[in-house]
């Protein structure tokens, strides 16, 4: 089935992932908001495609005080919005046997961004997405396959991904649940990449330093996997062939997931 979406938000829109399946989307008709903070690259995407098929804008997702106001700019500008594409991420090396070197705020950031900023956009746009029933609209959230099998390197960026992980699952339940007639239309998809080649390697130094700059899956061929599996209806999770032991591993967690909601559910508890 094609993509049902007409009108998407990607955060980190400014390279690698985001980028990349932005222009994949725009180039399948898809009208994209692009969101991110280097606002030179958010312009020089709405030069190359014009302005009839992306929009610009420039914002900071880890500022959470400022997400209110700005959820409520881009719903009411953008009012066909039916998709969001929670791609925005940050990766950093986590050293506690070095603890000098820990920079404690920059950490912080990471876990806001690659979480918290997440969880409150979700709760900002839900408003939005509900009202749009009965037509389909979608939360697109991007972790990866950190969540499952910890780095011990970015230890922080595994956790925070491993909490972003575990909230699609609460919430794809929760949507579908007993209690969600009016939030069946909203499908929860989650994409889970293996390490791909992008600037979230490049601009660590210990990383280039070793060599390993350039680690991963090649950009275009994850992008265009990615798209193509988001164009399949039934696809909740986008995993990559490389990442099979990891996969099947998290079907084991899910499956005992999915038992404990069905049996909590019959005990008569509501979500």
């Amino acid at each position: 089935m094609p993509f049902p979406y007409k009108t998407v938000l990607i955060t980190g829109a400014t390279s690698g992932i985001g980028l990349a399946l932005a222009e994949r989307m725009i180039n399948s008709g898809v009208f994209v908001i692009a969101v991110g903070r280097r606002k030179d690259r958010l312009d020089a995407l709405v030069k190359k495609h014009g302005s009839d098929k992306v929009a610009a804008e420039p914002f900071d997702i880890s500022d959470l005080s400022a997400l209110p106001n700005w959820v409520k700019h881009i719903t009411t500008t953008y009012p066909t919005l039916d998709s969001i594409l929670l791609n925005a991420g940050l990766q950093k090396t986590l050293l506690f046997t070095n603890p000098t070197t820990i920079d404690l705020a920059a950490h912080t950031t990471e876990l806001t961004t690659n979480y918290l900023s997440p969880l409150n956009m979700i709760a900002l746009f839900m408003p939005h997405l509900i009202s749009l029933a009965p037509n389909p609209t979608s939360i697109i959230v991007v972790t990866s396959g950190l969540s499952v099998i910890p780095l011990p390197r970015c230890a922080n960026y595994s956790a925070s991904k491993a909490a972003a992980h575990s909230l699609v699952w609460s919430l794809r339940a929760q949507l579908t649940g007993p209690e969600a007639e009016h939030t069946k239309h909203i499908k929860v998809v989650e994409i889970m990449p293996p390490a791909v080649k992008t600037e979230l390697h490049t601009i660590q130094p210990d990383l280039v330093e070793m060599g390993l700059g350039d680690i991963g899956m090649e950009l275009n061929e994850f992008a265009d996997f990615t798209w193509g599996e988001l164009q399949n209806e039934e696809r909740e999770e986008v995993w990559v062939d490389q990442q099979r032991g990891w996969k099947e591993v998290d079907a084991k967690r899910r499956e005992v997931f999915e038992g404990s909601v069905k049996a909590f559910r019959e005990m008569g508890l509501k979500f």
